[in-house]
């Protein structure tokens, strides 16, 4: 598993539910569910499955990315 340093919490589609994204396994998981997909969910997507192919890609970088597309995604939400 390719785990983050501090997670990154994301909508869900339960009022007053969010997901905790913790790891580029769980990030690519999220992605697929968004609907809207901008040049951010992109970048996400690729660098997530980039690694998951085995390719060496920090996880922080796609924590950053990660979080860049639930920004642009409007599905980013404070980590308390």
């Amino acid at each position: 598993m390719h785990g983050f340093v501090s997670p990154v919490y994301v909508r869900s589609d339960l009022p007053g539910s969010r997901h905790r994204v913790d790891h580029v396994e769980a990030a690519a998981d999220e992605l697929l569910k968004w609907a809207k997909r901008g040049p951010r969910w992109h970048k996400a997507m690729t660098l997530c499955s980039s690694a998951l192919e085995g390719d060496p890609i920090d996880p922080q970088i796609i924590r950053k990315a990660f979080a860049a597309a639930a920004k642009e995604a409007q599905m980013l939400l404070p980590s308390d």
